[in-house]
């Protein structure tokens, strides 16, 4: 499975980006989709997940915030990030998890400053 992710950038507090990530190889065996980020000198986390039943979990910091989301046609995950704030500031990969193991995209960039 391949992962590309897009939609990182440059916003201000308070202000919205949506994040993407696109399955190609073999999705069929995807049974869950997840965000993660991280911040410099911080660990990775985990921001959202969705299961392929639509089952969602949030990290506590994002809750009310971000939502995650999926279109199964296009074998893509979405994370609408609102009210952001410069903690949310890092580097954004999405995973998802196939019978076969797990794969990560290559990370996207979000910096919330003013």
């Amino acid at each position: 499975v391949q992962l590309q992710a897009s939609g990182g950038g440059l916003v201000q507090p308070g202000g919205s980006l949506r994040l993407s990530c696109t399955a190609s190889g073999s999705t069929r065996s995807i049974f869950g989709w997840g965000w993660y980020r991280q911040a410099t000198g911080k660990q990775r986390e985990l921001v959202a997940g969705i299961s392929t039943g639509g089952s969602t979990n949030y990290a506590d910091s994002v809750k009310g915030r971000f939502t995650i989301s999926r279109d199964n046609a296009k074998n893509t995950e979405y994370l609408q990030m609102n009210s952001l704030k410069s903690e949310d500031t890092a580097v954004y990969y999405c995973k998802v998890n196939t019978y076969g193991g797990s794969y990560w995209g290559k990370g996207t960039l979000v910096t919330v400053s003013s």
